[in-house]
């Protein structure tokens, strides 16, 4: 069973990196496992759709023999960095507008060894 109280703690500290202002663990099912949402989206919708999406994408890409590491979106003054962790989860980040996407992407998978002993 995930150790949640662990995760929210991780998720704490990714929410530090530079530009991330929300930080969520969804299971690939759409599940929510950790992480809070941005304020007045309904949870269960948003965690499900991001799913969906890497889902969507990655099955969109299936042919091109090459495993798809992420999925960003840009909006008006924020981006979604969708970011594949293994098997059981992903990563919902949300961004300033302005955020070096490679940056994040490089300092969230530092975490991801202890998300997954936490899964």
């Amino acid at each position: 069973m995930a150790d949640i109280e662990a995760l929210e703690t991780i998720l704490k500290e990714i929410e530090k990196i530079h530009g991330v202002q929300d930080a969520v663990l969804v299971s690939r099912s759409g599940m929510h496992i950790a992480g809070a949402v941005p304020e007045g989206a309904h949870t269960e919708t948003f965690v499900a759709m991001f799913a969906i999406l890497l889902g969507a994408a990655e099955t969109a890409t299936s042919e091109l023999k090459e495993r798809l590491d992420s999925v960003v979106i840009e909006l008006e003054s924020s981006k979604i960095l969708i970011l594949n962790d293994g098997p059981k989860a992903i990563f919902v980040l949300r961004t300033d507008r302005t955020s070096d996407v490679e940056h994040v992407r490089g300092e969230v998978g530092k975490f991801s060894k202890r998300i997954e002993e936490h899964l």
